[in-house]
């Protein structure tokens, strides 16, 4: 954060700009402390992010991701029978809006992955994947999940679906 006016002057990046914001933002996230049962690395390739995974899991790991026929379309979908548990142990890559690739990989105690089928009101398909988070406890109050589910703290468990550029590597 402190060379942030190189990384826009590289860019071309007005520091005023709205992508200005959006870039201080990430690397902000990517500096924070990491929360309490949160093991988190910001990956600037596909190879330290690799690493990342490696060190954790060994090399024997398999991955998953949201598939759907309809990119980027939003649409209403039913969830479909056969929903499946992928891992209790995950490490999870967020593609970052960033001028280059960065990914933001997190590993969070107590969560559940599941891949989850679905139709859409035009019968396309796709398979979800779907983190369940069985512990809140040490999220902000703030958390946009509480306000959106007017929820607490320690409350029931949030679950939320990843969008397609989300990776999740477990271990085989």
């Amino acid at each position: 954060s402190n060379k942030s006016h190189k990384i826009l002057n590289y860019f071309s990046i007005k520091f005023s700009s709205k992508g200005a914001q959006i870039i201080k933002q990430k690397i902000e996230e990517c500096e924070a402390p990491r929360i309490k049962g949160d093991d988190k690395y910001c990956a600037t390739s596909f190879e330290p992010l690799v690493d990342f995974v490696t060190v954790k899991f060994g090399i024997k790991i398999q991955t998953f991701s949201t598939e759907s026929e309809e990119e980027n379309k939003k649409q209403w979908y039913t969830i479909l029978k056969r929903i499946t548990l992928v891992s209790d142990n995950q490490i999870i890559c967020h593609k970052q809006r960033y001028p280059y690739a960065v990914f933001y990989c997190h590993t969070i105690n107590a969560t559940k992955t599941y891949m989850v089928p679905l139709v859409s009101v035009d019968g396309s398909k796709a398979k979800a994947t779907v983190v369940r988070h069985l512990d809140t406890s040490t999220w902000n109050p703030k958390h946009f999940a509480f306000q959106v589910l007017k929820l607490k703290p320690e409350g029931p468990p949030i679950c939320h679906f990843f969008n397609t550029d989300a990776i999740i590597w477990v271990p085989n």
